[in-house]
């Protein structure tokens, strides 16, 4: 009896820092995810501006260019997208699993990795359909 006692304590402990283990890479990948958010969700007023500028060159009829509408509209689409992926990470995940850690099921692990992989393409989107509307802007 003497000798198994060390063993269940043994067994117990590596438990425990096995689900510590998993429970702070879960939180590591939440915390990257919730930082690509950080990083372009600020970008939402430049956009909200740039499509206000190509909307006033779209209607000079000076300026008749489908440039400025495809740019446009390409903002516009980046910006819902953002908008839609908030929304949906907002539905998959509570906000203690997003601000405290909690630890996520197996299928919420799935989502989460599906979700790294939404918001990147986010943020390519957004960061794309801005970096072509300063070109256009600065030649108007």
């Amino acid at each position: 009896m003497k000798k198994i006692i060390p063993f269940i304590l043994l067994f117990f402990a590596i438990i425990t820092f096995s689900c510590k283990e998993k429970k702070s890479a879960e939180t590591n990948q939440i915390s990257k995810v919730m930082a690509i958010h950080d990083e372009v969700m600020p970008k939402m007023g430049t956009i909200g501006k740039m499509v206000g500028e190509l909307t006033e060159l779209e209607n000079d009829s000076t300026n008749i260019n489908k440039e400025y509408e495809k740019a446009r509209k390409d903002l516009q689409e980046a910006h819902k997208s953002m908008m839609d992926w908030m929304k949906g990470f907002g539905d998959r995940f509570d906000s203690d699993e997003i601000l405290n850690g909690k630890a996520l099921t197996e299928e919420k692990q799935k989502w989460l990795n599906e979700e790294e992989e939404k918001v990147n393409a986010v943020k390519e989107k957004i960061n794309t359909s801005i970096e072509n509307a300063e070109k256009l802007l600065a030649n108007p």
